[in-house]
């Protein structure tokens, strides 16, 4: 076996799109993905699953219907399943989502935010 870690620094260092999530590692059924966020997203929410959110550069708000929550680098927050959300970054934000494979990044939204999904970097 090849025992190597990942970088993750590098991992986004060769994201050239905004909003395009890339898995970097999996475990068990669940996948760790990089991308970097800028201006606002969609209104959505993950029915069958909670979603991380983990800031490693920049500030990420993250709006709920009733509030919000800021992260800045070194943050994280757990959007609950079923809870409806929208993220925004002021300025460019690179981030580290962590939830099961086959997750869309718009949910059932869809739309022309919605990502291909299982693309590794």
């Amino acid at each position: 076996m090849d025992y190597k870690a990942i970088d993750i620094r590098q991992k986004l260092g060769l994201l050239n799109e905004q909003w395009s999530p890339r898995v970097i590692a999996e475990m068990n059924d669940y996948q760790f993905k990089v991308v970097k966020l800028e201006g606002d997203f969609i209104w959505h929410d993950h029915p069958e699953t909670d979603e991380v959110f983990l800031v490693m550069k920049g500030n990420l708000r993250i709006d709920f219907r009733d509030g919000a929550v800021n992260l800045a680098a070194g943050e994280m927050f757990v959007v609950p399943k079923g809870v409806e959300h929208k993220p925004f970054a002021e300025q460019e934000a690179e981030v580290m989502l962590i939830e099961p494979r086959g997750i869309l990044n718009t949910g059932q939204v869809g739309g022309e935010r919605t990502a291909e999904n299982d693309v590794w970097i």
